[in-house]
């Protein structure tokens, strides 16, 4: 049976034409600080920027007559899966003419701003030009929330945005359109960035470093511009206004919106956030007597990976000699993430939570009297057994991901303790690795971690019904 038409793929490229044209603007950004620096590097921005503008807009005007096509979720998905590739190559290409690395580098350095993962391919990152650092903090910023919803703000119809904004895996709402929605998210979000850059600098940091860590910290990222990351600053006043950037993106911009209207109240009554305070607090406080790493750096890992962030104040090299089981204890949270309908990845608290819940509930329905059902809740609603069991098939698609991400590390060579550390980080666009993710590896390993990064962000579904898609297409 064919599940993909040649409508189908007309209506996906008049629509991805669009975003095409905003990716392309989204390019010409850096140019600000291209100049105020004196760096004059136009046409590493110029050239991608006109290639995607163009041709997105070839796009829409050849595919004009199917504007007015209803939009289906496979749709969306196919959209902005094409989307995020698109954009992680155009940005590829801004990074390869600006410092002449290869493209796939290029591309991996991209995709990794983008996906909010946060690992460079670059030795020495000082020695970057300040557009180029500025340009992968934008789009860890703008990825963060999510290029579909940043669009939708911006240059998206209406009428298209429900079936977008869903493909990102996104369906809470903070007002009953999602026009309103996604404005009231850049609000919040934008509130918080403009919050984090004044504290930076109260706090003793330049503007520019204040500027990009501010991106990168509340979009989850963690892409620093020092290659020391956030360690470089040497003080516990920044790494504690990190700690509370890191909770506030990694937290339901849902909860955050009714704050005001609630006293408060959301924030204290959400499991999520909940589940995510008691478990920092109670994993730092157990491996602190387990070890003797610093407190300070200790909360401030421990933060850094349940949130997906991945900003350090620990070297890869110290990070690499703690002892196993701290490791272990990271790993399991790199797995969790923060909470959904914020900036991060992995499985995410809510799934987690969910899936443990029915486990339990299934335990108790054993026990119970025979013919009696346990209702399943999470804050104070009933979950059905769907999305129990859809919590569950998410979370065995993401191990096996991971488990033949890992295999193919260790079929290159690579140690398996460390090559599991980085499959869990790359799928979960983490970012924090043990020293086996440079620009050195393999280029089979860098499409395979570019892979990892891409379904980690899109949550994997639409990124496999656009490869079924492209499958069809060939079979035909």
């Amino acid at each position: 049976m064919r599940y993909i038409s040649r409508t189908d793929l007309k209506i996906v490229a008049r629509n991805f034409g669009i975003l095409m044209i905003g990716i392309g603007v989204m390019c010409l950004i850096p140019l600000i600080i291209d100049l105020i620096f004196f760096e004059f590097d136009v046409v590493s921005f110029i050239v991608p920027s006109a290639i995607s503008i163009i041709l997105g807009f070839l796009f829409v005007k050849y595919f004009d007559s199917y504007s007015s096509k209803r939009i289906r979720l496979k749709h969306g998905m196919m959209i902005s899966s094409f989307a995020w590739l698109w954009a992680g190559i155009i940005g590829g290409l801004v990074i390869t003419l600006a410092t002449n690395i290869p493209i796939i580098d290029g591309v991996f350095e991209s995709v990794s701003a983008l996906t909010g993962t946060g690992i460079t391919i670059f030795e020495n990152v000082e020695a970057l030009p300040y557009s180029i650092l500025f340009f992968r903090a934008l789009e860890q910023w703008i990825g963060g929330l999510g290029v579909i919803v940043v669009m939708l703000r911006f240059i998206m119809p209406g009428s298209i945005s429900s079936k977008l904004y869903q493909s990102e895996a996104r369906d809470d709402k903070l007002k009953p359109s999602i026009k309103g929605t996604t404005r009231e998210t850049l609000k919040i979000y934008g509130i918080f960035t403009l919050s984090g850059i004044i504290l930076y600098v109260l706090a003793g940091m330049p503007l520019f470093d204040a500027v990009c860590n501010t991106f990168c910290i509340i979009s989850t990222g963690g892409m620093g511009v020092k290659n020391a990351n956030m360690g470089y600053y040497q003080n516990d006043l920044i790494y504690l206004i990190s700690i509370i950037i890191m909770i506030l993106g990694a937290t339901s911009f849902l909860v955050h919106y009714k704050i005001i209207k609630t006293k408060g109240k959301s924030l204290i009554k959400d499991l999520q956030f909940k589940v995510l305070i008691s478990v920092i607090a109670i994993v730092s406080l157990m491996l602190y007597f387990v070890s003797d790493i610093i407190p300070m750096e200790l909360v401030f890992t421990v933060t850094s990976v349940i949130t997906t962030t991945g900003a350090s104040v620990a070297s890869v090299d110290a990070m690499a000699s703690w002892p196993a089981f701290v490791i272990i204890c990271l790993m399991a949270l790199m797995l969790i993430g923060g909470s959904s309908g914020s900036t991060v990845g992995a499985i995410k608290l809510v799934r987690a939570i969910t899936f443990f819940k029915g486990i339990y509930a299934s335990i108790k329905e054993i026990l119970s009297p025979e013919g009696r059902i346990i209702p399943v809740k999470l804050n104070g609603n009933v979950i059905s057994e769907k999305a129990i069991g859809e919590a569950g098939k998410f979370i065995v698609l993401y191990m096996i991901i991971i488990f033949i991400t890992w295999a193919l590390f260790c079929l290159f060579g690579y140690d398996p303790f460390k090559s599991l550390f980085a499959s869990m980080s790359l799928q979960g666009n983490n970012g924090l690795e043990l020293g086996i993710i440079n620009h050195t590896m393999n280029p089979i390993l860098k499409i395979v971690s570019m892979f990892n990064m891409w379904t980690g962000r899109l949550e994997i579904y639409p990124a496999l019904v656009l490869l079924r898609a492209g499958f069809e297409i060939f079979r035909k």
